[in-house]
């Protein structure tokens, strides 16, 4: 099952030119499991609801400060530049404190999970250089933490290391082979 995705990796690598470079970190590829609430409508949100869909993930407080924000954005116009793709991405913010976060920023992020991950496994498997909160990382479609992207990141640049993902995720599935089972 996880064969799909490591040859895209490597698809992802080997396609990129010896001038460029990919822009996020690439993390020692392990799955990402656990759940928390989903506060849009009080459910369990399980990591593995996300399977078949790239993630990108933010970790910060309910309280949600000017970076919390921008990273929220960041999320949004990286998926919306997808253009016809977008549909394959996921946007999650894990809350790690009992802060719920205002109305208006919900509404403002709308289509975003947000999920309270307070005391939840999920929190413990995602590793940082000094703060979770520093991040956006990316999940692949099997649900394997793959790669983060720096802090302040520049959003043209994640997009287009999405984009080289999301075109050669496409090139395995006409291969023949489909990621999903």
């Amino acid at each position: 099952m996880a064969a799909p995705i490591i040859a895209s990796y490597t698809l992802y690598f080997w396609e990129v030119k010896p001038e460029s470079i990919n822009y996020g970190e690439l993390l020692e590829v392990k799955p990402l499991a656990g759940d928390g609430l989903n506060q849009s409508n009080n459910t369990i949100f399980r990591m593995r609801d996300l399977r078949g869909k790239w993630a990108l993930i933010s970790v910060d407080s309910g309280k949600c400060d000017e970076y919390c924000r921008k990273k929220l954005y960041y999320m949004r116009q990286v998926r919306l530049i997808q253009n016809t793709e977008k549909n394959r991405i996921e946007r999650v913010w894990l809350i790690d404190d009992p802060e719920i976060p205002a109305p208006e920023i919900a509404s403002e992020f709308e289509g975003t999970w947000l999920v309270n991950a307070k005391n939840s496994e999920i929190l413990t498997q995602i590793p940082a250089k000094a703060s979770r909160h520093d991040h956006i990382y990316l999940i692949d479609p099997i649900g394997n933490l793959m790669m983060r992207f720096p802090k302040n990141p520049d959003p043209a640049l994640m997009a287009k290391d999405i984009k080289r993902l999301l075109k050669v995720s496409q090139l395995e599935h006409a291969m023949g082979t489909d990621s999903k089972h």
